[in-house]
């Protein structure tokens, strides 16, 4: 996956509340969210990575 690098980033939303609180649950929970996805894609990346080791045995030990 792509690193990807943020310059700028505005949010703006009303709410009833403690607007703040507000932003970090729905950040943490989207974060979380996110994190998932690329750890998933990161681990089938291995996986598929190791499976294709298997039956080539040149050059390996």
């Amino acid at each position: 996956m792509p690193k990807v690098t943020i310059h700028h980033l505005e949010v703006r939303f009303q709410v009833e509340g403690d607007d703040g609180a507000v932003f970090t649950r729905l950040f943490n929970q989207h974060i979380r969210a996110w994190s998932r996805l690329y750890e998933d894609t990161v681990a089938r990346a291995r996986h598929t990575e190791s499976e294709r080791g298997y039956g080539d045995g040149e050059g390996r030990r």
